[in-house]
């Protein structure tokens, strides 16, 4: 399992240069495989040699799946490889954030992850579910985080506790207080934008600032204005890193949303705030019992597989 302990590190700053002198520029990079069951063999490519040349490969890691990691000191302009489903894959790492770290994975030209989280709707009269394609490259540090947690099950049992009709549904505050303390104060920087525009069905980390993502995620829902479209992704924290399928005819239309938005919004919602204390949930069953929740979460094609030890990682 990834540990996002690690993106504390601090990285070699990436000082300004001339284009021919980038390869001097130190770069961390961690690569990270979220692939069900391939452990990915990674490669630095020498270009000392040519292609065709037997030391013009060397192998750098392997990476084992689900979340299996590896940090690379290496230099701007250096070139990686990896083959997935008898394709290789080339990367050259861009320039890192301001710590001089990139974060990048290794998902060959996989369309995502697809997790499905059961919930109940209409204020837990029935159930239903909501299948997510996680987008590998949209986002990378938001994903990773988010296929760990689900890994962890850290979603199960965990509140909508911030839903408002044509605007967004938020969730990711952990049922358990002991879990939501700890997770609150592992926070992840910031992805590179990719420039891709939020659409109804795009789930994105809530924030409060500059490399403040911990656990707690929204989703446009349908319906939203085109006004309020566009200000989605103001933020730095705000990108998105998966989608709703089928979003329009989703079970996402079917979660009670009578609370409207947390107060300091001018809603009847539950204070998120108070949802952290000791007793949050025992605040929410009786100031708000309509709220629906979410029964579980999992990776669909990690169904059966056995789990992964900590010496496999």
């Amino acid at each position: 399992m990834i540990s996002f302990s690690f993106a504390l590190l601090v990285g070699l700053a990436v000082t300004a240069g001339r284009a021919s002198a980038q390869e001097d520029v130190p770069i961390r990079v961690m690569f990270v495989n979220q692939f069900p069951d391939e452990t990915v063999d990674l490669y630095w490519e020498d270009h000392k040699y040519p292609h065709d040349h037997p030391d013009r490969r060397k192998l750098e890691a392997r990476i084992p799946p689900r979340g299996g990691w590896h940090a690379s000191d290496t230099f701007l302009r250096h070139e990686f490889s990896y083959e997935h489903q008898g394709k290789r894959h080339y990367i050259t790492p861009p320039p890192g954030n301001i710590h001089g770290e990139q974060f990048l994975m290794v998902a060959g030209d996989s369309e995502g992850y697809k997790v499905r989280c059961e919930i109940t709707v209409n204020s837990q009269q029935y159930m239903d579910y909501l299948d997510i394609m996680v987008k590998p490259y949209w986002a990378p540090r938001a994903a990773s985080r988010f296929l760990e947690l689900v890994r962890q099950k850290y979603y199960d049992g965990v509140a909508f506790n911030r839903v408002v009709p044509h605007g967004l549904t938020q969730f990711g505050i952990a049922r358990d207080f002991a879990t939501r303390t700890k997770e609150r104060e592992l926070t992840i920087w910031d992805d590179f934008p990719k420039g891709i525009k939020f659409e109804p069905g795009y789930m994105s980390f809530a924030g409060s600032g500059h490399d403040s993502r911990t656990t707690e995620i929204f989703i446009v829902n349908p319906g939203v204005s085109e006004a309020q479209l566009r200000m989605f992704g103001e933020n730095s924290w705000e990108t998105p890193f998966a989608t709703v399928l089928d979003v329009d005819n989703s079970a996402l239309r079917k979660i009670y949303s009578g609370y409207g938005d947390m107060p300091h919004f001018g809603g009847r919602g539950p204070d998120s705030a108070r949802i952290y204390e000791e007793h949050g949930y025992t605040y929410l069953s009786k100031e708000f019992p309509k709220l629906d929740y979410i029964d579980r979460c999992y990776v669909v094609d990690e169904v059966g597989l056995s789990d992964l030890s900590a010496g496999d990682l």
